[in-house]
């Protein structure tokens, strides 16, 4: 009895003292700067890998991207700089002369959207877009911008990339596509309730999806359908040996495709509606813009390579928006042969410095008019040289589609003009950017 009592209060002093110092140890354990035996090795450019075993990640995927990619741009270079990033020693590059050597030192991708592809899909893209502001637009006052551009990027992708019209395959794939953005930019621990763990199940769906989708495609095929779309072609398409992709690889390559065609430009949509949203000024020279472009053309008459090329105020438009809010802060590389690191190629680190932009902070248009060119390598929104993004005409048409037919439609305003923007990885609003409408006339098509 009297040893019993004597752990107990044995135990009733330890337990606290455990309690107190644990944390103390964990803290030091986790607070104690190391740097990582290669830290030491010349020839690495300047910085820190930050704190032991997490390096910076936690700053990097929580804090504000910008924030941290310029703060260290001031410290240690505006060019290059070491950090460590997911378990990976990392050499981010930046500004004009980052961005330089990033395109002239990779190969170049190969283009699978070619011009003639994109110029036969543009009046399907068209009445895809105009089906969808009948369906989700019309007859509202109010609707979520960022819902409703995820919506339409999906549909368009799903019948570019796969020949599909199925509004409730498309649905299905919506959700799962936002888990794997947010699982993108996430710490990579595959438990239940993380980011990363909602991320491959995702994935695992959405694989399951497209294999069938492909099957599906196959036996059309031989039944003698056309191949209008890229997921034909792949299916076709052989290795120097002569073999055919395998189904998975193939499912893996598409679900990249419609990653790429579907977050990004959703993005820029939906800023477009929140700056436009905010400047009658520019909204009216916008609208003019789509006013002179509608009436060369006939009643009813789908949108045309041509008129593309007439809507130069309007990409300026999108151009700044994309400088104010681009919808993707970076991008890893593959490690490079000079630096024996892992690459971060940040896109925006030069999008607000006035030495390439006069007051960064206001939405100017005129910035890229023809007669105000930019300095080499400063806005690359798309990459640039043999890097340039192989679906930046596929981008540029869908988001012009969208804006000629929205302005032709509707005026709008914000529900909350200071609704707060998550800046991640990529911009997210927060509430999904609420607006009015007010239909600009009765439009039939």
């Amino acid at each position: 009895m009297e040893m019993e009592m004597e752990l107990s209060s044995l135990v009733s002093l330890v337990v606290p003292i455990i309690l107190l110092v644990l944390p103390v140890i964990l803290v030091a354990t986790f607070a104690l700067r190391t740097e990582p035996r290669s830290s030491s090795a010349k020839g690495l450019p300047p910085g820190s890998f930050g704190w032991w075993i997490m390096g910076e990640t936690l700053e990097f995927m929580f804090g504000n991207p910008e924030n941290f990619m310029l703060s260290r741009m001031r410290k240690y270079s505006p060019h290059i700089f070491k950090t460590k990033i997911m378990g990976e020693e990392t050499a981010v590059i930046c500004g004009p002369e980052g961005h330089k050597f990033l395109f002239s030192n990779q190969q170049k991708l190969p283009g699978f959207l070619k011009h003639e592809a994109l110029v036969r899909y543009l009046d399907k893209m068209d009445a895809i877009t105009q089906q969808q502001m009948n369906k989700y637009w019309e007859n509202r006052d109010q609707v979520e911008a960022f819902t409703l551009s995820k919506t339409l990027t999906l549909t368009l992708a799903c019948r570019f990339f796969l020949g599909i019209d199925e509004p409730e395959r498309i649905s299905r794939l919506v959700n799962h596509f936002d888990n794997i953005t947010v699982g993108m930019h996430s710490l990579p621990l595959d438990f239940p309730g993380t980011g990363f763990y909602k991320a491959n199940k995702a994935a695992k769906a959405i694989r399951r999806e497209l294999k069938e989708v492909i099957k599906e495609k196959k036996a059309s095929m031989v039944a003698g359908a056309a191949m209008q779309d890229v997921l034909c072609h792949m299916i076709v398409t052989t290795d120097e040996a002569g073999k055919f992709m395998a189904e998975t690889e193939i499912a893996d390559k598409i679900m990249g495709l419609l990653v790429a065609g579907y977050s990004t430009v959703a993005t820029a949509m939906t800023f477009f509606m929140k700056y436009v949203g905010e400047r009658p000024d520019i909204y009216a020279k916008i609208l003019a813009e789509q006013l002179e472009v509608e009436s060369g053309k006939k009643a009813g008459k789908l949108l045309e390579w041509d008129d593309i090329q007439k809507m130069k105020y309007s990409w300026n438009v999108i151009c700044e928006v994309m400088r104010l809010t681009p919808a993707l802060q970076g991008t890893f590389r593959v490690p490079s042969l000079i630096l024996l690191m892992q690459i971060y190629w940040t896109v925006s680190t030069t999008n607000k410095n006035p030495e390439y932009f006069p007051e960064p902070q206001k939405f100017d248009p005129s910035r890229y008019d023809e007669g105000n060119k930019l300095p080499a390598f400063a806005f690359v929104p798309f990459g640039g040289g043999p890097r340039t993004c192989p679906g930046k005409e596929y981008a540029r048409l869908a988001i012009l589609t969208f804006v000629h037919n929205v302005v032709k439609r509707f005026e709008w305003e914000m529900v909350n003009p200071k609704e707060k923007i998550l800046w991640r990885m990529m911009p997210t609003p927060a509430n999904a950017l609420p607006i009015r409408l007010s239909p600009r006339y009765s439009t039939t098509f």
